[in-house]
């Protein structure tokens, strides 16, 4: 958190006007979401989720594919709830705030136990991977618009695709108001306001195609010599996931008073 607010400090110093280029302040503010976006994508229940979905994960490619779509996903909740505090002075109120964050902990939980049940290793094997056409050039691909995108797509299936989007746009809503609450204190120009959640979103989806490939690695090249181990990996993120999700599910129930007379909710 101190972090967090040295760069509040720093940004508010860089985007004073009048005092450096217009062109230098773009440059800061670009920088500077780049770079609080990967911070954030190393947030525990980001990294909790994500642990869950690619220790089954051996293709690297597939891996970082997921992490994109997990970051596009977020990043889509984080801009438009930002948005409408940002252009449109929405009020969260206390309920619904912490509402949000608890539907990161049900996320969780869920994860957790499809994990620790089987049903995701099913629901994997059963929607993952589309048939490949057989006797079919790769010209003929070609000339059928494909592209490698839309391929990597297909061969990672719906269930693959759709999954981390999902849970990237649940994931957003436990920190869209705290970024948003950010900027709008830090940049008083609401248009580049905007700009800077794209720009912070683009960051997250770096962090986590970054996060996803790192975990990705060990597991490609040590499932053939500790297969057993690797395998094990899964019950491990999904106990984690599990324990973690229900953590937070009572402190936000009732350490923060979602489920009391007496709510109490602080964007961070």
């Amino acid at each position: 958190m101190s972090a967090f607010l040295l760069a509040k400090a720093v940004s508010l110093c860089a985007l004073l006007p009048g005092e450096q280029p217009h062109s230098g302040r773009v440059l800061f503010l670009v920088g500077l979401g780049l770079v609080l976006g990967m911070r954030h994508s190393t947030d525990a229940d980001h990294v909790v989720a994500l642990s869950t979905i690619v220790t089954r994960q051996r293709s690297i490619a597939h891996a970082a594919l997921i992490g994109c779509l997990w970051g596009l996903g977020h990043t889509i909740t984080v801009f438009l709830v930002g948005c409408l505090i940002i252009l449109f002075h929405v009020q969260i109120p206390i309920r619904l705030g912490l509402l949000m964050e608890f539907s990161v902990a049900v996320m969780l939980v869920l994860l957790g136990i499809l994990n620790l049940t089987g049903l995701l290793p099913y629901l994997s094997r059963r929607f993952a991977t589309a048939p490949e056409p057989a006797g079919v050039s790769l010209s003929e691909v070609e000339e059928a618009g494909y592209s490698p995108l839309r391929s990597s797509l297909t061969q990672l299936g719906v269930f693959h695709t759709l999954r981390p989007l999902f849970i990237g746009l649940v994931h957003g809503l436990a920190g869209s108001a705290a970024v948003a609450l950010l900027v709008l204190a830090t940049i008083q120009d609401p248009v580049w306001a905007a700009v800077y959640l794209v720009i912070f979103g683009v960051g997250t989806m770096l962090g986590m195609v970054l996060m996803t490939t790192l975990f990705a690695i060990p597991l490609r090249y040590g499932s053939t010599r500790f297969h057993r181990w690797t395998d094990s990996l899964g019950w491990i993120s999904g106990g984690i996931s599990l324990c973690f999700g229900l953590f937070l599910m009572y402190h936000l129930g009732f350490v923060d008073g979602l489920f009391t007379t007496h709510p109490q909710w602080t964007p961070q």
